[in-house]
């Protein structure tokens, strides 16, 4: 038995995740949480063989939770489950560990075929991306988006939601100097000077909504 520990910030998707998921036979789902934290806190205390995990959530994000699941244990399986779906980000989530992805525009079916694929140790990719689409990924953006470690990724992600730099400091429990050095090197390295910049850059990469400024 596949034991799943699922998060998600809407109720009524993760209770369709777990009816789904459970239809297999073979996947029991052990915990559910609405957020990166009360997901980790979950993961320490059911140790779930394969957790499934959106991106965009309140607080704190996907990525950080991905971040901290794979310090804790290397080997921990994390099948991302998001409506974004850009190459960019995509990738950036399989660099930094992710075991698949799973968009929620895919067939309900890949979301069982992924838990199977990563329990497995083979990486899963959903039916509507394609390893080569992420394998052409090399237009500069990209590959800038490609050096940011997952925390760089977070804290451009609540940045370019209009958090504060103290905001990103308490939802993510570190230093506001720790926040400041990590907003200089991610505009370094995506080679912005602003915040605008950062914003429209998240949104072309849909990193965040198109309607948030």
């Amino acid at each position: 038995m596949i034991r799943v520990l699922l998060v998600d910030d809407h109720p009524v998707v993760r209770a369709g995740y777990a009816r789904f998921l459970q239809l297999d036979g073979n996947i029991q789902v052990v915990a559910e949480a609405y957020c990166a934290i009360t997901g980790y806190i979950a993961f320490l205390q059911h140790l779930p063989d394969v957790t499934i995990s959106d991106i965009s959530m309140p607080n704190v994000g996907g990525l950080e939770l991905l971040r901290k699941i794979k310090q804790r244990n290397a080997s921990s399986k994390v099948l991302i489950c998001s409506m974004y779906d850009s190459p960019s980000l995509v990738r950036s989530a399989l660099d930094g560990g992710a075991n698949g992805f799973v968009t929620k525009n895919a067939s309900p079916d890949n979301l069982v075929s992924g838990v199977n694929a990563v329990n497995l140790g083979d990486r899963y990719l959903s039916d509507d991306l394609s390893n080569s689409q992420f394998n052409q990924v090399a237009d500069a953006e990209a590959d800038r988006i490609a050096q940011l470690t997952l925390r760089e990724m977070e804290i451009w992600r609540l940045l370019a939601q209009g958090c504060s730099a103290n905001e990103c400091a308490e939802r993510l429990n570190i230093s506001l100097k720790t926040v400041a050095n990590n907003q200089t090197q991610i505009k370094d390295k995506l080679g912005v000077s602003n915040t605008a910049a950062l914003v429209h850059m998240a949104q072309r990469h849909q990193l965040i909504d198109h309607h948030v400024s």
